[in-house]
């Protein structure tokens, strides 16, 4: 009797699953048939969270299955594929550091990020403040060795995946971007200009941003995202990892800011909050840049 009076204790204060993802606990359910459903299944509606099936009926709204086309929480297309961006990216990188490996220095040199340097003796002025802006975006895709790109790629899987889905492939693409380019900028401003910096860790710390503002939004435990960002930050501020601390940092104040727009955004206005915050972010950038240059220059 005990056991059976314990069981049904338990079978109550169990955490509903996703109905289309048995092994993700949520306590969000569709306002409309009440099953439980997980961020990648939420459809933001007037009022709450929809499920992609009532939203592709109509549910009686009157309205045809392309008027309520399903939508993430933050308002982008709900795809057959909800990873896929993040598949590319890594497949990018994982391409590029094939690359490094085949051709050694000579491709490393050309496209990481350096404010202003010789490589060789008798060589030119190399970096950013020499016009060589690209290297704010290359140097996102280049890393300095099997376990750099280790850890950063299962990061972006374990990180990126679920947000890429909670967020629609478009956004996604901005926030990473806009992240790793902030992360790139506060490294040039502040780095010595011949520090060498590579990896995708701004635009990684980013995710890691949003990821957060998009939990504490979902009412979702941010102890253990909070526990892992801590143990990051600790690894970032070691003198003898010799990390630039400036790409995380500035890739997770970016991330923060515009993950806030992307799912905080008023309905009404949601794109234009949301890309307006990734223009201000990425003119900082500019302003950023260009004080640096001058200050080399």
């Amino acid at each position: 009797m005990d056991h059976a009076e314990g069981s049904t204790q338990d079978a109550a204060h169990r955490v509903p699953v996703c109905y289309r993802h048995p092994d993700r606990e949520t306590g969000v359910r569709c306002t409309r048939c009440e099953r439980p459903i997980c961020p990648e299944c939420m459809v933001s509606a007037s009022v709450g969270f929809q499920c992609p099936e009532c939203v592709r009926g109509g549910s009686g709204t009157g309205h045809t299955p392309t008027a309520s086309r399903p939508r993430t929480i933050a308002g982008g297309s709900v795809t057959a594929d909800p990873r896929l961006l993040t598949k590319v990216l890594i497949g990018i990188n994982l391409a590029v550091f094939l690359a490094q490996i085949a051709l050694g220095n000579t491709l490393t040199d050309r496209f990481e990020l350096i404010g202003r340097a010789q490589f060789s003796l008798f060589g030119p002025l190399e970096g950013v403040a020499e016009g060589q802006y690209y290297r704010l975006l290359t140097s996102m895709f280049l890393h300095g060795g099997y376990a750099h790109i280790l850890f950063n790629m299962l990061s972006l899987w374990w990180i990126g995946g679920p947000l890429e889905a909670a967020l629609g492939r478009a956004r996604y693409a901005a926030l990473y971007f806009v992240s790793g380019l902030a992360g790139s900028a506060l490294t040039y401003l502040l780095a010595d200009p011949t520090q060498q910096s590579l990896g995708a860790s701004g635009a990684i710390f980013g995710l890691f941003g949003a990821t957060g503002v998009l939990m504490r939004r979902l009412n979702y435990d941010l102890r253990p995202l909070v526990a892992l960002l801590v143990i990051n930050l600790i690894i970032t501020f070691t003198p003898a990892m010799h990390i630039a601390w400036e790409a995380h940092i500035g890739g997770l104040v970016a991330g923060v800011a515009v993950g806030y727009a992307m799912v905080h955004a008023p309905r009404e206005k949601r794109t234009l909050v949301q890309y307006g915050t990734c223009a201000v972010v990425l003119a900082v950038v500019v302003v950023l840049t260009l004080v640096r240059t001058a200050q080399l220059t």
